[in-house]
C-alpha cells in the first residue's frame, strides 16, 4: 500500500519503479529470470497505479483545507493592521497637539522669565550699588560698622567688595575724595596681601580646592601674577637636588600640570608657559653657565659641554611640547636659544679653531713617534739628502711590515683619527648651528679636512717621496717606495670619500655653496692624482733605466758571439741573471704595496717598459748560431718571470719576443716557413728582417732574398 512517506525528501520516479518491480514474484529480479511473468507485473503496476491515484486525491483534499485556512488568517490580519494603522494616526494627532501646546507653554515662561529678569537686573544692581555706598560712606566717615573686612573667613567677600569700591573710587575726584580713596588703597592692598598669603598657606598644605578659590577671587587683582610667581617659586623648593637639573624638570611638570589645571583653569596654560620659562630662565640658565664657566680655555672639553647641554634641552623641549604652553609655537625654541645664546654666537669660531688645533696636533704627534722632522714644503736638494739620509738607517733595521709603512710618511690611522674628529665637528655643526648657517658652517668645517688631511699629510708624503725618486738614469737601485705611498694614498682617498658622502652631503647639498665645495674638493683630488700618476711613471722610468744599465754594464758582446772551441753548457748569461733577480724584487716589492686595479695597471707598464729595454737591447748586437741560442735561453728567462706577473699581455709580448729570437738560430733554408708562423705571421716583415739582420750569416747566408 503506496503512503505518504515514501514521497519525503527526494524522489526518483526510475529508482521506484524498479523498487516495485524487485517486490513482485515473477518481476524479474524476485525468483530469477526464468520465473518471468509479464501479466503479473502488469497486475501489481496498475494496482500502484489506483493506489497513488487516490493518494493523490488525499493529498489535494488537505491542500484546499490548508489553503482555505491561510485564507481566513490572512483576513483577520488584514482587519488588526486597520485598526493599529488608525490607532496611530490617532496617537500622532495627540502628540502633536501636545507639542504645540508645549512650545507655546515654554514661549510664554521665557517671556515672563525676560520679563522677571528685565525687573530684577536693575533691583539687583540698586542692591549692590546701596551696599557699596554703604561701605563707601564707612570709608569716607571712618566708622567701619561691618566686619566683612575684619572677618577672615570673609575674605573673599571682602576683596570682590574692595575690587569693586576701588575701581569706583578711581573715577572720583582726588581734590574731593583723596582721604577716602586712599584708605579704599590701603584695605585694597590688605586684601590683597591676605588673599597672596592664605593661597601660599594653601598651596603648602596641599589644599587645591583653597587654592583655586583664592586664584579665582584674586584674578581681577594685580597681584593675580604675583599669586602665579608664588606658586611656580613654591612649586620648585626643594626639586633640583641632583646633579643632573634636567632629569628633574619633567617629573615636576607633570606633577605640577594636574595641579595647575584645577587651580588656574583657563589661564593654565600661561601659569605652565611661566613656569617653563622660570625654570629655563634660572634652574637651567645657572647649570649651563656653571658647567661652561670656563668655555673656550679648554675648547675640546667646552665643545662637549655644550653639544651634550644642548642636546638634553633640545630631548627636554620635546617632551615639554607635549604641555599646552600658550599661543606662541616658538615658544620653547626661543628659550632654548636665549639659555645658549652667548655661547652658540661664538661657536663656529671655537669649533674651526678647535679642529685645526687638534688635527695639528695629530699629525704632529704621528710625525714625532716615526722620527721625522716635518717642513713647511719639500722642496731643493738638501730637504731630497736629509730625506734620503733619514731613510737608509730606517730601511737598514726595519724588521716589521710597521716601519716600511712608517717610511711612506702616510697613516691610516692618522687618516681615521682626523676623519673621526671632522665626523663629530659635522654632529656639533648640524645640532648647534642655526639652519640658515648649517651650511656655510658645514663647509668651513669640511674644508679643515681637506687642508690637513689632503694637503697637510697625504700631498706632502706624495712631494716628499716625489723628491727622493731617482732620475731615469739612477746609479743605483731605486726603491719602489712610491708604490707603497700611492697604494696608501688611494685607500685614504676612498675614507676620505666616504666621509663625504656620508657625513657632509646632508648638509650642504640642497644649498649654494655645494658646487664650491666639490670644485674645491675635485681640485685638490686631481692635484694629488696627477702627482701620484707622475710619481708612478717616474719609478717605472727610474727601474726601466736600472735595467738598461745592468744591461748595458753586464752585457758582453762575447756572449752572443763565442768562441767555438770555448762553448760548453749553453745557458743564461750574467746580465739576464742580474736583471731578472731585480724585476723579481721588485715584483715582490710591487705585489706588497699595491692590488686591485692599480697593480695590474702598475705591472702593465712596468712589463712594457722591460720588453722594451730588453727588444731595444737584443738589437745591440750580433749573433752567431751558438749565441742566438744564448739569446733564446736569456728571452726564455724573462718569459719565466713574466709569467708571474699574471698578465697576459705581457706574457703575448714575450712570447713574440721568444719567436722573433728563434729566427737567430733557425737554418736558411726554413727561414721563410718560420716566419710564416702564428706567432710572427703578424708582424712587419721590415721588423722581421731588422732581427734576421743581426745573424753574422745573414750577407753570407744571402737572408735578405727571403724577404724580397
Amino acid at each position: 500500500m503506496a503512503s505518504f512517506e515514501e514521497f519525503e525528501g527526494e524522489f526518483d520516479a526510475s529508482e521506484y519503479v524498479e523498487r516495485l518491480a524487485s517486490t513482485v514474484d515473477g518481476g524479474g529480479s524476485k525468483g530469477g529470470a526464468d520465473t518471468f511473468d509479464p501479466r503479473t507485473l502488469c497486475d501489481v503496476f496498475e494496482k500502484t497505479i489506483k493506489e497513488l491515484t487516490a493518494l493523490d486525491e488525499k493529498m489535494q483534499g488537505r491542500i484546499n483545507k490548508l489553503e482555505e485556512l491561510c485564507g481566513k488568517e490572512q483576513e483577520q490580519h488584514k482587519q488588526k493592521s486597520r485598526e493599529l494603522e488608525s490607532t496611530f494616526k490617532t496617537a500622532s494627532s495627540l502628540f502633536q497637539e501636545l507639542d504645540d501646546r508645549i512650545n507655546y507653554v515654554a514661549t510664554k515662561v521665557v517671556h515672563l522669565g525676560d520679563q522677571l529678569e528685565g525687573i530684577n537686573v536693575p533691583r539687583s544692581r540698586a542692591i549692590e550699588a546701596q551696599e557699596l555706598m554703604k561701605y563707601f560712606d564707612e570709608f569716607a566717615s571712618g566708622k567701619h560698622i561691618s566686619t566683612v573686612f575684619s572677618d577672615q573667613f570673609r575674605i573673599h567677600e571682602a576683596a570682590n567688595i574692595i575690587q569693586k569700591l576701588s575701581l569706583i573710587a578711581q573715577e572720583l575726584p582726588s581734590e574731593r575724595f583723596e582721604t577716602v580713596k586712599k584708605k579704599i588703597k590701603d584695605c585694597h592692598d590688605k586684601v590683597e596681601v591676605a588673599l597672596i598669603e592664605e593661597f601660599e598657606e594653601a598651596h603648602h598644605q596641599g589644599n587645591v580646592s583653597g587654592m583655586r578659590e583664592c586664584a579665582e577671587t584674586l584674578l581681577p587683582f594685580k597681584g593675580y601674577s604675583q599669586c602665579i610667581d608664588s606658586f611656580i617659586k613654591q612649586s620648585q623648593k626643594g626639586q633640583f637636588l641632583s646633579s643632573d637639573v634636567f632629569k628633574d624638570v619633567i617629573p615636576l611638570c607633570e606633577r605640577v600640570h594636574n595641579i595647575v589645571n584645577k587651580v588656574f583653569g583657563n589661564n593654565a596654560e600661561v601659569v605652565m608657559g611661566k613656569l617653563v620659562q622660570n625654570i629655563h630662565e634660572d634652574v637651567l640658565k645657572k647649570h649651563v653657565d656653571s658647567t661652561l664657566r670656563n668655555y673656550g680655555s679648554d675648547k675640546e672639553q667646552s665643545l662637549k659641554n655644550l653639544q651634550i647641554l644642548y642636546e638634553r634641552s633640545k630631548k627636554l623641549g620635546e617632551k615639554l611640547s607635549g604641555y599646552k604652553l600658550g599661543s606662541d609655537s616658538n615658544f620653547l625654541e626661543r628659550l632654548r636659544k636665549n639659555l645658549f645664546g652667548e655661547y652658540l654666537s661664538s661657536y663656529i669660531k671655537t669649533e674651526v679653531t678647535f679642529l685645526s688645533e687638534k688635527s695639528a696636533a695629530i699629525l704632529e704627534k704621528y710625525y714625532h713617534f716615526i722620527n721625522h722632522e716635518k717642513r713647511d714644503r719639500p722642496t731643493g736638494a738638501s730637504l731630497l739628502s736629509t730625506e734620503i739620509s733619514k731613510r737608509i738607517p730606517l730601511r737598514m733595521h726595519a724588521n716589521s711590515m710597521e716601519s716600511t709603512k712608517e717610511n711612506t710618511l702616510l697613516s691610516q690611522d692618522v687618516a681615521v683619527s682626523l676623519l673621526q674628529e671632522n665626523k663629530m665637528a659635522l654632529k656639533r655643526c648640524e645640532l648647534l648651528s642655526s639652519p640658515s648657517d648649517i651650511a656655510a658652517n658645514g663647509v668651513e668645517i669640511y674644508l679643515k679636512l681637506l687642508y690637513h688631511l689632503c694637503i697637510e699629510h697625504i700631498d706632502y708624503a706624495i712631494n716628499v717621496t716625489l723628491q727622493a725618486i731617482p732620475s731615469a738614469e739612477p746609479k743605483s737601485p731605486p726603491e719602489g717606495l712610491f708604490f707603497k705611498v700611492s697604494e696608501q694614498a688611494n685607500a685614504i682617498f676612498h675614507l676620505f670619500e666616504k666621509h663625504f658622502t656620508d657625513c657632509v652631503i646632508g648638509l650642504v647639498a640642497s644649498s649654494p655653496v655645494y658646487a664650491d665645495c666639490v670644485r674645491k674638493k675635485k681640485e685638490v683630488m686631481g692635484m694629488m692624482e696627477s702627482k701620484l700618476d707622475s710619481g708612478i711613471d717616474r719609478i717605472l722610468a727610474s727601474m726601466s733605466g736600472w735595467i738598461k744599465n745592468i744591461l748595458s754594464t753586464e752585457q758582453k758582446k762575447s756572449d752572443f758571439r763565442p768562441e767555438e772551441h770555448g762553448v760548453g753548457l749553453v745557458e743564461r748569461t750574467s746580465a739576464c741573471a742580474k736583471t731578472c733577480e731585480f724585476i723579481y724584487s721588485q715584483l715582490t716589492f710591487i705585489r706588497e704595496s699595491m692590488d686591485g686595479k692599480n697593480l695590474e695597471s702598475v705591472l702593465t707598464e712596468f712589463g712594457t717598459r722591460i720588453h722594451r729595454q730588453v727588444f731595444e737591447h737584443l738589437q745591440q748586437f750580433q749573433y752567431t748560431s751558438i749565441g742566438g741560442m744564448v739569446a733564446i735561453c736569456d728571452i726564455s728567462e724573462y718569459r719565466s718571470i713574466m709569467k708571474k706577473f699574471e698578465i697576459p699581455l705581457l706574457v703575448k709580448l714575450f712570447d713574440k719576443l721568444y719567436s722573433l729570437t728563434n729566427l737567430l738560430v733557425v737554418q736558411p733554408e726554413n727561414l721563410k716557413q718560420v716566419c710564416s708562423e702564428e706567432q710572427l705571421a703578424t708582424l712587419d716583415k721590415a721588423v722581421l728582417q731588422q732581427f734576421v739582420q743581426l745573424r753574422v750569416d745573414y750577407r753570407t747566408a744571402k737572408l735578405s732574398k727571403h724577404f724580397m
